[in-house]
């Protein structure tokens, strides 16, 4: 691939986006050229999918070598005053942050406020710090549909600390654990009971639980810390007690006033070491790239069965038949399935 990627129409939403100020620009220069590449990657127009596509191809001997740290829990625990406390120690400690956050996408308007940049105002005008923000866009899963190509972007970029922070999510929202290399579950103290800790889902992907604001009520904070332990534990989750494999843990910090996040930190080490030694952040990787493979498939074949002309003919006509009453909603769509693969 060329320095530039010189066949995106001029006269299109988007410049040239520059290889060359991704991999080995600085400053200024580098977060335009980080920017405009996500965004040709966010775009869905046809001509421009064939030029992400590209992109990533010629970005791709550039990437691998950050740690993608996945950040999520329920809206108002501290995500966004963690994630700026963090990213501001890990720059104190030489490296540099690159921060994907997802904000909630209107159901009525379509529209999204992305004001978690705002919240971070201290490490976004840092210069070894990068901050994006996404809209969800009816994307499941508390990430947005582009988020493991932004965070291949940023990788070229030299940044080599990923953190990807989700929209505040529930136990069900757990995509972000499929595209990071450790899942971070950010809870709050008094926010269940022993019922609420031992539910499957979001917890016991969890490789780490963070008990955040854990200033405003210490026995609250401890209460929860037992009892995410002992859910664990239920779970299954600690296994043997072999010091080859990391052990998912609970930790209590409190954000705002800066207190835990060097502990957090360690134990962060402590898994990415571990999970390295073993092996097992590779085979992580590698199942990742997979299910990103068929996740797209299954996209791919979406679009191109709304667009099939023998559908585009049904639809109207099937559509009036389920709003009458006249047709199951699953009857209708067998059909216009039916339909599609005969003239496939």
């Amino acid at each position: 691939m060329p320095t530039e990627t010189n066949s995106v129409p001029r006269n299109g939403a988007f410049n040239p986006v520059s290889l060359a100020a991704i991999v080995q620009g600085a400053g200024a220069q580098q977060r335009r050229a980080i920017a405009k590449a996500i965004t040709l990657l966010e775009s869905t127009r046809a001509d421009h999918r064939v030029l992400a596509d590209e992109l990533l191809t010629a970005l791709l001997p550039h990437t691998g070598k950050s740690f993608r740290l996945g950040i999520s829990g329920v809206p108002g625990v501290g995500k966004s005053t963690f994630i700026e406390v963090l990213g501001l120690y890990l720059i104190n400690q030489g490296h540099r942050v690159a921060v994907l956050t997802i904000d909630p996408s209107s159901t009525v308007s379509g529209g999204s406020i992305l004001g978690d940049k705002t919240r971070m105002e201290k490490l976004s005008m840092h210069e070894s710090a990068y901050i994006r923000p996404s809209p969800s866009s009816g994307t499941l899963g508390g990430v947005a549909e582009k988020t493991r190509e932004a965070v291949l972007v940023c990788e070229a970029a030299g940044y080599d600390i990923v953190i990807v922070e989700t929209v505040g999510v529930g136990q069900s929202e757990t995509a972000v654990a499929n595209m990071t290399d450790m899942f971070v579950l950010m809870q709050l103290p008094n926010a269940g009971d022993d019922l609420q800790a031992i539910k499957k889902g979001v917890m016991e992907l969890a490789d780490l639980v963070v008990i955040n604001k854990a200033d405003i009520d210490a026995i609250a904070a401890q209460r929860a810390q037992l009892q995410i332990t002992a859910a664990m534990q239920l779970l299954g989750l600690f296994g043997s007690h072999d010091e080859k494999n990391w052990h998912p843990k609970a930790l209590q910090l409190s954000a705002l006033n800066g207190q835990g996040v060097d502990t957090f930190w360690a134990a962060v080490t402590e898994f990415r070491t571990l999970q390295t030694a073993n092996g097992k952040l590779a085979v992580r990787r590698q199942q990742q790239s997979l299910a990103w493979m068929w996740e797209r498939i299954d996209a791919g074949l979406k679009q191109a069965f709304r667009q099939h002309p023998v559908v585009q003919a049904l639809l109207p006509q099937l559509t009036q038949e389920v709003l009458a009453g006249r047709m199951a909603a699953s009857t209708a769509a067998r059909n216009m399935l039916l339909a599609q693969m005969n003239r496939a």
